[in-house]
């Protein structure tokens, strides 16, 4: 298998509109936007994390050939780690994301979940401090 030599992690969600992708994610979470082909394509980085934002359009949303469509959703999500998780959770549900769930605690840190526009997951985690 053939690696880039790259410290870069790639993610590919499914969305259902991409332009509206790339506002949540530019607006809301501190992505910048990087190749941009609406409607189909568009991919956003922040840090390391490469983010594939693949609309219907794209090949990626192409039909399977047992006939299932690639749609958004489920529950594999990315993780970002930040500060504050109740100053985070205020900002985003003053600004109307939708959340999940409430914050929860574990052993770990805290943790919530909430979508993008296309219903994929994300998750903010503060970390336990120890």
């Amino acid at each position: 298998m053939n690696s880039h030599d790259d410290s870069t992690v790639h993610v590919r969600y499914l969305v259902d509109d991409v332009p509206a992708a790339v506002d949540f994610y530019t607006t809301h979470l501190g992505f910048t936007l990087g190749t941009h082909f609406p409607p189909a394509f568009a991919d956003v980085r922040r840090g390391n994390l490469r983010l594939l934002l693949s609309g219907p359009q794209s090949s990626a949303g192409r039909p399977m050939p047992d006939g299932r469509t690639p749609q958004p959703g489920g529950w594999n999500r990315i993780h970002l780690i930040v500060d504050d998780i109740d100053a985070e959770a205020a900002r985003l549900r003053a600004a109307g994301v939708r959340f999940r769930n409430e914050i929860i605690s574990g052993p770990g840190g805290r943790q919530t979940v909430f979508d993008d526009p296309a219903g994929n997951p994300i998750e903010l985690f503060q970390p336990a401090q120890h």
